[in-house]
Parts: C-alpha cells; sequence; structure tokens
C-alpha cells in the first residue's frame, strides 16, 4: 500500500583533518548524509554485505561515497502512462519510454512533460510478463536515428531495430523492424528483457529462464544469460565463446544492467523464494540458478555482491550514479542505494520513498546528479491511482 509523500531535511556533516609529519602527509576525511527526504525508512532491514576493502584502487578511480545517501523527488515529469517498461534518454534530454501491454513507444518531452506516440512495435505479444520490454538508444543515433527494443511474440523474445523519424505524423514515426537477433526463449514469466550499449558500443541483453530452470545452466540456451552482440546481432571478439553471444549464465531473470565509473557491468535479478541478487558481471562466470539462489554457491559459482529478501526488493531497472547503484524495486516498492568501493559495498544498502509511489520499474541516469525513475503501478501487479504510472526525476546522493 502506498503512503503519502512527506518531506523532511537532509542533514550532512563533514569532518576533515590533516595531519603533517616530515615530508609526508596523510589525508583523512568521511561524510554522513542523512538519506531520505521522505516518510521514515520502515524496511524490515537491508541485507548483509560482503567482504571488506579492496586493494588499493588505480590512479584516478573514483573516492567511495558515503556510506549514507539521500534523495529528492524533483517533480513528477509525466504521468497517466500505461504500463511502461524501458525508458531511454535521447541525445537531446527527452526520453523514450515503452508500453509493455500496448506495444508502442511513446516520446516525453524532459521540460514540459509533452508525451507524443512514435507508434507501435509490430509483432508484440503482450501477456504475462511479456510484451514490450527494453528500448535502448545507440551511441550513433545521431546518424542513424535508430531505436533498438526488445519483446515478446508469438514464438519467442527477440531484439529489433526501428528507424525513428520525429518529422513524420505522430503514431506513424517508426520504420518497419529490421530483427537483429531472435531465439530467446519466451514464457508467461522470466522474459528478461533489459537492454543497453555498453562503454564497448556493443549491445548487452538480459534474458530470463522463461520458467524453465534448466536452461540457465544450458550454455547451448539463450534463457538464463546476460547476452553480448555487435549493434547488428552479431557474437562479439572477445566474448568466452568466440561463437556466441552468451556472456554470463547461470541466471533466473535479469531485470537491470549498468556500468559503473571503470566500466564493470553490474546486473540485478529476480530470485525465486528467497534471495534476490545483485551481481558483478564476468565473462564466461556461473551466476548459480537453479542450483544456488543467493550467497553461499561454493565452488564453480559466483556470488551476489548484495542479496535481498523478495519481499524488500524483486529488483528490476538499475543505475549507476555518484558512485552508488540505484536500483529499483517492484514488490519491495523502494528504490535501493547500494554505494560501492570498486567492488565492494562501502555499507549496508538503504532503501528510499518506501511505499510512495508504488512499484519501481525502471531507473536511467539523468546526466546531471539524480535518475529517471519509472513506476509500475499499471502491469497488472499493483494497486493503480490516479496518476498512474508515472515518470519521476529524483536528485540522489
Amino acid at each position: 500500500m502506498r503512503l503519502p509523500a512527506v518531506s523532511a531535511a537532509t542533514v550532512v556533516t563533514a569532518v576533515t583533518s590533516v595531519l603533517t609529519a616530515a615530508a609526508l602527509v596523510f589525508t583523512a576525511g568521511c561524510s554522513t548524509d542523512d538519506g531520505d527526504t521522505g516518510p521514515p525508512d520502515r524496511s524490515p532491514g537491508a541485507s548483509s554485505t560482503t567482504g571488506t576493502g579492496s586493494a588499493s584502487p588505480p590512479e584516478g578511480a573514483p573516492s567511495p561515497p558515503p556510506a549514507k545517501g539521500s534523495v529528492r523527488v524533483v517533480r513528477t515529469v509525466a504521468e497517466g502512462l500505461e504500463s511502461p517498461w524501458g525508458l531511454a534518454a535521447l541525445p537531446d534530454g527527452d526520453l523514450l519510454v515503452s508500453s509493455r501491454d500496448t506495444g508502442k513507444i511513446f516520446r516525453i518531452a524532459a521540460d514540459s512533460g509533452k508525451k507524443t506516440e512514435l507508434g507501435s512495435v509490430p509483432g508484440v505479444s503482450s501477456g504475462g510478463e511479456g510484451g514490450l520490454l527494453g528500448i535502448a538508444v545507440p551511441p550513433t543515433f545521431g546518424s542513424d536515428h535508430l531505436v533498438y527494443a526488445y519483446f515478446t511474440t508469438e514464438s519467442d523474445n527477440r531484439i529489433a531495430r526501428l528507424i525513428y523519424d520525429e518529422k513524420k505524423p505522430a503514431g506513424s514515426q517508426l520504420g518497419a523492424p529490421d530483427t537483429i537477433f531472435k531465439g530467446i526463449p519466451k514464457g508467461v514469466v522470466h522474459n528478461g528483457g533489459r537492454i543497453a550499449f555498453g562503454p564497448d558500443r556493443m549491445l548487452y541483453a538480459g534474458t530470463g529462464e522463461s520458467g524453465d530452470r534448466g536452461l540457465a545452466q544450458d550454455k547451448e540456451s539463450l534463457g538464463g544469460k546476460i547476452l553480448r552482440m555487435t549493434p547488428d546481432g552479431e557474437p562479439v571478439h572477445g566474448n568466452p565463446d568466440a561463437d556466441s553471444v552468451v556472456y554470463s549464465y547461470g541466471h533466473r531473470n535479469v531485470q537491470g544492467l549498468a556500468w559503473d565509473a571503470e566500466k564493470r557491468l553490474w546486473a540485478s535479478e529476480f530470485g525465486q523464494n528467497e534471495w534476490d541478487e545483485l551481481n558483478l558481471i564476468e565473462p564466461g562466470k556461473n551466476y548459480g540458478w537453479p542450483e544456488v539462489e543467493g550467497k553461499g554457491g561454493g565452488s564453480g559459482f559466483v556470488d551476489p555482491v548484495e542479496q535481498w529478501t523478495t519481499e524488500e526488493a524483486s529488483p528490476s531497472g538499475i543505475a549507476y550514479v555518484k558512485g552508488s547503484i540505484w536500483m529499483a524495486g517492484l514488490r519491495g516498492e523502494r528504490l535501493w542505494r547500494i554505494p560501492l568501493d570498486r567492488t565492494k559495498p562501502v555499507a549496508e544498502p538503504q532503501s528510499f520513498l518506501e511505499g510512495r509511489y508504488g512499484r519501481l520499474r525502471t531507473v536511467v541516469p539523468d546526466g546531471a546528479d539524480g535518475v529517471w525513475l519509472v513506476t509500475s503501478e499499471t502491469d497488472t501487479r499493483g494497486t493503480p491511482q490516479s496518476g498512474d504510472d508515472r515518470i519521476l526525476q529524483v536528485k540522489v546522493s
């Protein structure tokens, strides 16, 4: 159940001391930031963190963020959206948002919130957790005007690209889909769907095992994997198998993809009944499902960096901003902050906005000091209220 928004001030305390001895100078500092500007955090408790700090960071590596952060909802950018799922920023700052159940893509003016329909993606078959899911804008958009979409059809999940011509009438601005990759298993549940272009300009996709648990450990299957491919849908030099797009395996249902400041790939995924996960992705590694859920997988499996009970999270999209991973929670109805010192958390995860906007689906950096946050109350599992669903601009620290 959603709670009414309440604002409170954010308190920041900084203490810095400088000690000088002979010719050697040591500088130590710490800062704390007392959290959410909304109602008190009623989280039943975040998960335990992994390990302690890593080896000394390389020169130029970012400093770790403070243990505590804060969020402030700056404004509602758009409302009245139907089953929004994917979100992608255009070079001019406007946003593209996909509608899972209608198969349509809309442009949202970032300044005014004006909504313009681009058109429908042909071939989308909505049902259960399937439909028009993730969308991505390539780094070459300025010259090719392509939009990439991951969607469910009658036979599979696939990725296609469409030319976007904003000069055409609203509703007719998308060209015919050019399918670059197909054959990803589909199901009523666990269709994955998140796509994103990485720092290497390659296209990454998170898939689900479509309810068939065994597919996650089958390297010949595309289900329960993270895929890495060229913008044309071909395997990339440097993949674990030169002839395969499979980048990592042993996943149940990957929902979020993001890269940190040092170009490491992070992914969120749904657990079953016990543990949801945030994973640091390494090529060729096995993330355990269905043999393992959460930490403690033992030899041959990679443990998650963080884990949550399914009531706390049911994670979806993630973004890296200001040294932390920000993770949207569906069932958990909150935004999680995981502050990182390179590959390790510096503190326990901190939750914000619990219950205030309902289910949270997608989070994307806004290019400044915050994120775009998409709610998901109209996905048949929420309790929509007037104005749902929304895109919010949220300042974070």
